[in-house]
């Protein structure tokens, strides 16, 4: 791409804010992304023509909306790449990559150019390069939309100005962006700064509290996240007066470095990959407190939970053995929005995902032993699960909160 020989790099759409921040260091980086985030009613039927119907429904959603994007556009299949997450692991996400190239082949447009972003070591012939500037700037947009999400979440429902948080969040990604990109907005000392003007100018949304119901959100991390593939929950939740809480991306990150050591303690394996993942760990955690630093100064916003305290907590649950999919991370986060004050909890889960049905579902049972209160529903997506099904479970759910 960077020898011209590519004209667009197409990526899904999944944390609004995040993306949109990634979209402009790769852009620096010498890619032209386009992410995908208009949804189309007919992009899950153009899925299901190239991906089966038993595969994880992201995968479905995510080909699906490449495959018609292509089209649509009339994009030329040899000056056009797309990029996908894999995780590595006992997880269907792992083959995501493979899925997506046996449909573009079928689709005709088999001279498209499929590349990886993971950090498992898998498709090194065809990933995007991770340089340590790369990494760095990529950290620093991690932490700046969690804090974003974070604050956004405990303001939108109750501004006095309706619209007025969203257009912050607008202007706070084209400054934080350009920032990043040009002006080393990702060293420490600008995350620190950066993390102060965030928190400041929440701060400044006049807002009006009252009583509402509060729901967290967790589950499989694209259902958890994309509007596309959990059929705007967010946006349903706030129209149904609630205030919404969903676990940042930094928690899964943070789950993905601290899973290279502890599965090493329990399972065996190299100590040189342990000895560097809890030095990369010791260097993100740096990174992240700042955001907490600047919270503290308002005592009208709720701190975000350190990763520390969401590891005791898998401990205190089951235990830190449990990897598979989003693992022990899962039923700990479910614990902590309770802790918060947010125990009626959504588990947005892709139908048959066995990892998330044995650490959602599964797992409902001991949480409410550990706390009583605990209101949890799980809801599967799915291309046969219908909106109307899903909203009426949930609306349950809420009336359960309200008594």
């Amino acid at each position: 791409m960077k020898k011209t020989k590519f004209k667009q790099l197409l990526m899904p759409m999944m944390l609004p804010i995040h993306f949109k921040l990634y979209a402009q260091i790769l852009k620096k980086e010498g890619y032209n992304p386009i992410i995908l985030d208009t949804p189309s009613p007919t992009m899950i039927q153009e899925g299901l023509k190239y991906v089966h119907n038993d595969t994880c429904y992201p995968a479905i959603v995510v080909i699906g909306q490449m495959i018609e994007a292509i089209k649509k556009e009339n994009y030329i299949p040899e000056e056009t790449a797309v990029i996908i997450t894999q995780t590595g692991g006992g997880c269907r996400a792992s083959n995501y990559l493979h899925l997506l190239r046996k449909a573009l082949v079928r689709a005709g447009l088999e001279k498209v150019t499929v590349l990886s972003l993971n950090l498992s070591g898998l498709e090194k012939e065809y990933s995007i390069k991770l340089s340590i500037k790369f990494i760095r700037m990529a950290l620093a947009a991690s932490i700046y939309g969690d804090l974003i999400m974070h604050l956004a979440n405990q303001i939108k429902p109750y501004e006095k100005n309706k619209g007025q948080t969203n257009k912050l969040i607008d202007e706070l990604i084209c400054k934080l962006g350009d920032d990043i990109t040009n002006h080393h907005g990702y060293r420490k000392n600008k995350v620190k700064k950066q993390c102060q003007m965030i928190v400041s100018s929440f701060s400044k949304i006049p807002y009006v509290k009252e009583k509402l119901i509060k729901v967290g959100i967790v589950g499989e991390i694209f259902v958890k996240y994309s509007n596309v593939g959990n059929n705007n929950l967010e946006e349903f939740l706030l129209s149904e007066h609630c205030e919404v809480r969903v676990p940042g991306l930094m928690g899964f990150i943070d789950h993905c470095i601290t899973q290279k050591f502890d599965q090493i303690k329990l399972y065996g394996g190299k100590w040189y990959v342990s000895f560097i993942a809890k030095l990369f760990y010791k260097y993100v955690q740096s990174y992240e407190k700042y955001a907490n630093l600047a919270i503290k100064n308002y005592q009208q916003f709720d701190l975000i939970m350190p990763f520390d305290e969401i590891r005791k907590i898998a401990n205190k649950v089951c235990g830190l053995g449990i990897i598979m999919g989003e693992g022990w991370l899962l039923y700990s986060e479910m614990y902590a929005l309770c802790q918060e004050g947010f125990e009626n909890i959504i588990c947005t889960q892709p139908f048959g995902c066995l990892p998330n049905h044995i650490v959602g579902k599964g797992m409902i049972k001991r949480i409410k032993e550990l706390w009583p209160n605990a209101n949890i529903v799980a809801i599967d997506y799915d291309p046969s699960a219908t909106k109307v099904n899903q909203e009426n479970r949930i609306k349950l759910m809420l009336s359960i909160a309200k008594k």
